[in-house]
């Protein structure tokens, strides 16, 4: 019965761990570029887009398909730089909670 209360226990304390990750998720945030510069999206570590900039050299309609990919490759910028914090909380939050083999938590 022990084992049991000690394993309730170290639920209880990841669980904690998690919910403070995604709320630390939900604080940071990351900026993709691309274009060198002239679009950037601002993004929450959880993939939330907060803010887009186009530089106004960049507003000409004839160009329309070059400011679409700049946005697009901006984006995807700032996912992986979202990936990369992401892992970074999540392996965090896990710290030295024993894992089962084969078995880890989202985002790692």
């Amino acid at each position: 019965m022990t084992d049991l209360m000690g394993l309730m226990k170290q639920a209880r304390e990841m669980q904690k761990k998690l919910a403070e990750a995604q709320e630390q998720l939900d604080r940071e945030e990351v900026t993709g570029e691309s274009g060198a510069g002239l679009v950037s999206v601002r993004m929450s570590a959880r993939g939330e887009v907060k803010a887009l900039k186009l530089d106004p050299s960049i507003m000409v309609p004839s160009e329309a398909e070059v400011v679409e990919d700049l946005i697009i490759a901006a984006m995807s910028d700032a996912r992986r730089k979202a990936d990369e914090v992401q892992k970074r909380v999540m392996k965090d939050a896990a710290g030295d909670l024993p894992m089962p083999p084969g078995m880890s938590l989202p985002g790692m």
